[in-house]
């Protein structure tokens, strides 16, 4: 293998500038024009997280070069100013042979002895590392590709690829140096990532802490060559976010053909990463389960909305563990006086099926605007996640008595068998779907007075919004149980509940009058 294809001089990223064109860079280039580029417009989940955990690799290890350790108030310097240049243009120089993509050696953010390891002689098609492809046993998510002839893929699309795998790829066999092996940093995350108006922004928002432990921690070009034996070693912790953001979770090696593009690849377990339940991955977060926090993740047919809570701070640590990204760029908009009222997050990531950790369902991403003010106060925060729980129990309340009118449409209503049939009934239809796409029309709202603290305003204009979504649920279940005489029964013996459920949502003024209005 020769050099080919270095990452800082070829255009491999693609990104959003200011004024809205798209074009591709390399890692020169973007961070010489960090506050000319609005983001990364990079549409894949995995990678567009995966990318932007390298550039703070990156922007981490050459500040920490050529300047040691730095405080919040060095933060907000770089973020009104602009990120160091020269450091970040030296240190990229020094490194530069470690970011060739084709290297003999230490090809970037891949394993060199692949090629002549007697276990990897037999090549995989690049689909292995694809988390959107068909490939082996997975099934067809987003192509129709076959494993025997895989079609070619560029360069810049082969590594952006393998970086939001080694991050995101589950737990399981692999078959290859080991029998299995752990999954990336990131498996069954919802990943959340401060964004700012521009690159630099963003870069200095989430950018992790400089301290006297974090000079030790390398990303995985500064590291010595991974061997066979790494390979075979035991899981090991990582050493910081720099080791987290660039893991080789699995051993991979590009077979580059005469244009550079890749069709196969060499594929092996990895550098296994360690659980560490005291150093969790900076950019997931937690919410409360049934027994204790469990890492936040996608789930379908859930609006992203209702996990929330999990995003904002809990002063007892019981309800909620935000990512630790949150707090430093809280930490970063507190020493910038207020320039921006919201927070926009990037959430992003890859979900398993819940019985099955090896096989992805689906992914997912997107954008949410919280007021700065919930990311950094914890009374505030509790009022958001009381008024998210007031939603969810309500929900709750509203699908037992549904579920009850829809067993009683059915011959044995008091069964067993019917009544786990009106509850797959109830899920599959659009109940969930209505009542909570109907409440967040009001979520705005919601966020903008408790970060006023407006809490009196918030709670009678949410409690408005809850009343809607229960009376379009309502009208929508009534319509998908029919106007046959058993169901117009069914629905008579439920609506006195409905009617109490509905008279707990409005003022105590109003009550008297509100007959009328109930369905």
């Amino acid at each position: 293998m020769n050099k080919g294809f270095n990452l800082l001089d070829e255009q491999w990223i693609p990104v959003r500038m200011v004024d809205g064109q798209l074009r591709d860079v390399g890692l020169l280039k973007l961070f010489e024009q960090a506050k000319e580029i609005n983001a990364l417009a990079e549409t894949s989940p995995p990678s567009i997280i995966a990318l932007y955990r390298v550039l703070l690799a990156i922007t981490h290890r050459a500040l920490t070069s050529s300047q040691g350790t730095w405080r919040d108030r060095d933060r907000a310097n770089w973020y009104r100013e602009g990120l160091p240049q020269q450091a970040l243009l030296d240190y990229l120089e020094h490194w530069r042979d470690r970011f060739w993509l084709f290297h003999p050696e230490q090809p970037f953010m891949q394993v060199a002895a692949l090629a002549t390891a007697e276990e990897t002689q037999d090549k995989k098609p690049w689909t292995q590392i694809s988390l959107a492809s068909a490939c082996g046993n997975a099934p067809v998510v987003f192509d129709h590709s076959h494993d025997g002839a895989p079609t070619a893929i560029t360069p810049s699309g082969a590594i952006r690829t393998l970086l939001g795998f080694l991050q995101f790829t589950p737990g399981g066999l692999v078959r290859v140096i080991r029998g299995s092996d752990k999954a990336g940093p990131l498996a069954n995350t919802a990943a959340v990532l401060p964004i700012g108006r521009t690159l630099n922004e963003t870069l200095c928002l989430a950018l992790h802490p400089a301290t006297s432990a974090a000079m030790d921690d390398l990303p995985s070009w500064e590291q010595p060559v991974v061997s066979l034996e790494n390979l075979r070693a035991a899981p090991s912790l990582a050493t910081g976010a720099n080791d987290r953001y660039t893991r080789l979770s699995r051993a991979v090696l590009l077979d580059a053909e005469e244009d550079c593009r890749i069709r196969w690849i060499r594929f092996a377990a990895g550098v296994a990463l360690g659980n560490d339940a005291n150093a969790p991955d900076p950019m997931a977060s937690y919410r409360a389960g049934s027994i204790g926090l469990v890492r936040l993740s996608f789930s379908e047919g859930r609006a992203f909305w209702r996990d929330l809570p999990a995003l904002v701070p809990d002063a007892e640590g019981k309800a909620s563990q935000p990512a630790s990204v949150l707090g430093w760029a809280a930490n970063l908009r507190g020493d910038l006086d207020g320039l921006q009222a919201d927070e926009v997050l990037l959430v992003a990531g890859v979900a398993s099926e819940p019985t099955k950790p090896a096989k992805l369902s689906r992914w997912r991403m997107e954008q949410i605007a919280l007021p700065t003010s919930l990311l950094a106060n914890p009374g505030l925060a509790d009022h958001l996640r009381a008024e998210v729980t007031r939603a969810e129990t309500l929900y709750g309340q509203l699908r037992e008595i549904t579920t009850r009118m829809i067993a009683a449409t059915m011959p044995t209503a008091t069964s067993k068998d019917t009544w786990n049939r009106a509850r797959s009934s109830f899920a599959a239809g659009p109940a969930a779907v209505t009542f909570f796409s109907s409440a967040e029309r009001a979520l705005p709202r919601l966020l903008r007075e408790i970060a006023d603290g407006e809490g009196e305003e918030a709670h009678l204009h949410w409690s408005e919004a809850l009343l809607q979504a229960v009376r379009d649920t309502w009208e929508v279940v009534g319509k998908n149980v029919g106007q046959s005489p058993l169901a117009l029964r069914a629905e008579a013996k439920a609506f006195p509940r409905i009617s109490a459920l509905l008279r707990t949502l409005q003022p105590e003024s109003s009550i008297a009058g509100s007959q009328e209005a109930l369905p």
